[in-house]
């Protein structure tokens, strides 16, 4: 049974880090595509980042560049996704998954996705 856990969201202040951890378990992540996708409230999916394979370049959304990146490690079966200077409209529901795109999801969901992190920036 595929299973992915999302870990380490959390309340910060505009212009603070956090970095979110995706481990894995019953799937070979460095064997698939890997993303970030996040919902707001009120909004769609909108995938935030994304590797097709541990030795392509990542992708990244154009209000996220520079600011977020995407890494995996294979010996833990982990993806992790910093997020630094964070700001009010980065606030969402971020989750990981065995999908890649980025941008506006206008298809359905493809492969595993975990269940999220609550990801919230407020003074």
């Amino acid at each position: 049974q595929v299973q992915l856990v999302e870990s380490g969201g959390g309340l910060v202040q505009p212009g603070g880090s956090l970095r979110l951890s995706c481990a894995a378990s019953g799937i070979t992540l460095d064997n698939h595509m890997i993303g970030w996708s996040r919902q707001a409230p009120g909004k769609g999916l909108e995938g935030v980042s994304c590797m097709l394979t541990p030795d392509s370049s990542a992708d990244y959304l154009d209000s996220v560049k520079g600011r977020f990146t995407i890494s995996r490690d294979n010996a833990k079966n982990t993806v992790y996704l910093q997020m630094n200077s964070l700001k009010p409209e980065d606030t969402a529901v971020y989750y990981c998954a065995t999908d890649c795109y980025v941008g506006v999801l206008l298809r359905s969901k493809q492969g595993s996705w975990g269940q999220g992190t609550q990801v919230t920036a407020s003074s």
